[in-house]
């Protein structure tokens, strides 16, 4: 395996992991949370964010 190929697979893999935490964040604050505290969802959108953005850089490095 190649390293760019290698470091595209690890941002995916990291990225999953992250959109997959923030919308588990989001929806435990949904669910369990009471009143309507605003850390939670504001760590859960950096969270779906960052996954984004990693899945984005596998992406173009897979491409290019």
């Amino acid at each position: 395996m190649e390293a760019r190929q290698a470091r595209a697979n690890v941002a995916r893999f990291v990225g999953n992991g992250a959109l997959g935490l923030g919308f588990a964040v989001a929806l435990a604050a949904a669910l369990f949370g009471m009143g309507t505290p605003i850390a939670p969802y504001v760590l859960a959108g950096l969270l779906v964010i960052t996954g984004v953005g990693l899945r984005l850089e596998g992406a173009i490095l897979d491409r290019g």
